[in-house]
């Protein structure tokens, strides 16, 4: 965790959502934060992170891509990086056209100023859609679906120049009545099996995993020690010490971990299928809140082999790297409410990757 970088951003900056419909955010008037280079109708960078995703999805506005993403953006997902604005424009549409009723509900925006003009949010959506056109899953099905989506975006001079986006997309297929181990493996027959030049593990040789302690008692370094403890050093434990008691944890397929108990049992099942990974935080975002709670986003990646029996199965040895940002709102020093987002299907392609399609006798 030595590499992690923790950012804050004061929320006295900011418009915070508040559990309000977007048509009552749009009452704000006030600029409380410098956006140099900014179109200057955006009052604070929360304010521009959701006026431009409504814009884009609800209003089918997709030009205003180009005008809020740089010609050379980066975009990474659970399966690729995609450079250039046009990539971002080509999945929009298609993604529209098979939910072409999409609607994205802004949960939150965790945010920080990186530099100054530099900023990255980190936006949490609920969306819903039906499925009306044909998709990368297959034949439109006219089912319903809602699913999270948490997206991290770096901008600066109203230009968003890279992206991380994480969704679930194994909540959706499951929800659309398809198979996602058939799936996965159609998606995984095009591709080539996953080139590996080394391997990720927690412990480096025969040195144990390294031991990471909170520098102060702040909630960034709360959440690196957490990390490293749980998912490197194993000390699954340790999440009542972080955790409070009735602490509920929002994970993928629609599934929900209320209480000590239960939170474990969800981390236990994910690291058996693997068990030497390695936890990698790449950024924490936190911000504070007018009640005294504090909204924290951790952004990591989970590296290893699929060397056990666990949610995916029975193992097959294949490399798996697993993006995943995890949202949490920490209240009296602990963490009450969490929201856990990464691609359980592109799991699942990944360990397909390199198998042989059955053939018929």
């Amino acid at each position: 965790m030595k590499d992690a970088v923790v950012y804050y951003g004061d929320s006295s900056q900011v418009n915070a959502i508040d559990h309000k419909n977007y048509a009552e955010f749009l009452k704000h008037t006030e600029k409380k934060q410098e956006l140099p280079g900014f179109d200057e109708e955006y009052l604070d960078i929360v304010d521009y992170i959701l006026k431009i995703t409504h814009r884009i999805w609800e209003e089918k506005g997709i030009g205003v891509i180009y005008d809020t993403y740089a010609n050379n953006c980066l975009v990474h997902s659970g399966d690729s990086t995609s450079t250039g604005v046009s990539g971002v424009i080509a999945n929009t549409l298609m993604t529209l056209h098979a939910f072409p009723d999409r609607r994205l509900m802004a949960e939150d925006v965790v945010w920080s100023e990186n530099s100054p003009g530099v900023f990255l949010s980190s936006h949490r959506i609920l969306s819903t859609g039906t499925n009306l056109g044909d998709s990368n899953f297959g034949p439109a099905t006219g089912k319903k679906v809602y699913f999270r989506t948490i997206a991290d975006c770096a901008c600066t001079k109203n230009k968003i120049f890279e992206e991380w986006l994480v969704r679930d997309n194994l909540w959706i297929v499951q929800q659309l009545g398809l198979n996602p181990w058939e799936l996965a493996a159609k998606m995984a027959a095009s591709q080539p099996e996953k080139q590996v030049y080394g391997r990720d593990e927690c412990m480096e040789g025969q040195f144990l995993p390294e031991v990471y302690r909170a520098k102060d008692s702040s909630v960034g370094e709360q959440v690196l020690e957490l990390l490293n403890e749980v998912y490197n050093r194993k000390l699954i434990n340790r999440i009542c010490d972080f955790y409070a008691d009735n602490a509920v944890v929002h994970s993928i397929c629609n599934q929900d971990q209320i209480g000590h108990d239960e939170i474990q049992g969800a981390v236990i099942s994910l690291l058996s299928s693997f068990p030497n990974a390695r936890m990698i935080v790449d950024r924490v975002t936190c911000n504070d809140s007018a009640d005294g709670s504090w909204h924290v986003s951790a952004r990591w990646r989970l590296r290893g082999l699929h060397e056990g029996i666990g949610m995916y199965g029975a193992p097959t040895g294949k490399p798996v790297e697993i993006l995943g940002i995890t949202q949490y709102r920490f209240e009296n020093g602990k963490i009450v409410e969490a929201w856990e987002i990464y691609d359980g299907l592109d799991v699942m392609r990944q360990l397909c990757l390199g198998d042989q399609p059955a053939t018929e006798a």
